[in-house]
């Protein structure tokens, strides 16, 4: 097979590598693949929205139907920190092609702040009065720890990690007993809610899983884990 036939064959698989429609081969050589081609990590980006969307979608029960729910599958899915880190790489690429053209603009910009940064130091220190204004706080992650459900034994914590896109969410588990695969649902305060991620059986009973949501970091409410058969395992109170 030619390179780009090879390139057209996996270019094809961008769709199911988003959904978790791959088994681990055509995964592990995605993965490759995309880290040296730049026209599948654009079209990754381009058709990053895609599952999120299809959660959202109106399953056959509410429309009259007898079709099963349209869901995504988790089998060789990539991990979404593999997904955030190849389409941060791409964006990165898009940063350095239009740098040179907005070199000038940035230099314009940074001497208007400069100055007027200056003018604002300048009336402080001369009218020696009013307070210094605080520099903004940088936004920190929200750790929750889980309350296990009755007759559950699982324990551990949920870290939401701010970003542009939504919420990184972070689970550090013990105590999974009961049948998978699991899944870590976020809830808001008006009762909407996002599967983040889903995971299945260890040896150990433990989990360490990062998963993802539209919501916002400050809108999540709630996280719950769940087994195969809707089990609540555990919940934990986002403060």
């Amino acid at each position: 097979m030619s390179d780009l036939d090879e390139h057209d064959s996996l270019h094809r698989l961008l769709g199911g590598y988003l959904l978790g429609g791959l088994d681990e081969t055509d995964t592990d050589k995605l993965d490759a693949h995309l880290h040296d081609c730049a026209e599948c990590r654009a079209e990754l980006d381009r058709l990053a929205p895609v599952p999120e969307m299809l959660q959202h979608l109106p399953d056959a029960r509410h429309m009259g139907g007898d079709l099963p729910p349209l869901t995504v599958a988790p089998t060789a899915r990539p991990s979404p920190q593999n997904i955030e880190n190849l389409l941060g790489r791409m964006r990165a690429e898009k940063t350095r092609e239009t740098r040179v053209s907005r070199t000038r603009w940035l230099v314009a910009a940074s001497v208007a702040v400069i100055a007027a940064g200056a003018i604002g130091y300048g009336v402080l220190v001369n009218t020696g009065g009013g307070t210094p204004v605080s520099p903004p706080v940088a936004v920190q992650n929200i750790t929750a720890n889980f309350q296990a459900a009755d007759g559950s034994g699982m324990a551990g914590q949920a870290t939401l990690i701010k970003k542009a896109w939504g919420v990184q969410v972070s689970l550090n588990m013990t105590g999974m007993a009961g049948k998978g695969p699991f899944f870590c649902i976020v809830k808001r305060a008006d009762g909407t809610q996002e599967q983040a991620a889903v995971w299945g059986e260890t040896p150990e009973h433990t989990a360490k899983v990062d998963g993802s949501s539209s919501f916002t970091a400050t809108d999540v409410t709630t996280i719950l884990i769940n087994d195969a058969e809707g089990k609540l395992l555990g919940s934990a109170t986002v403060t």
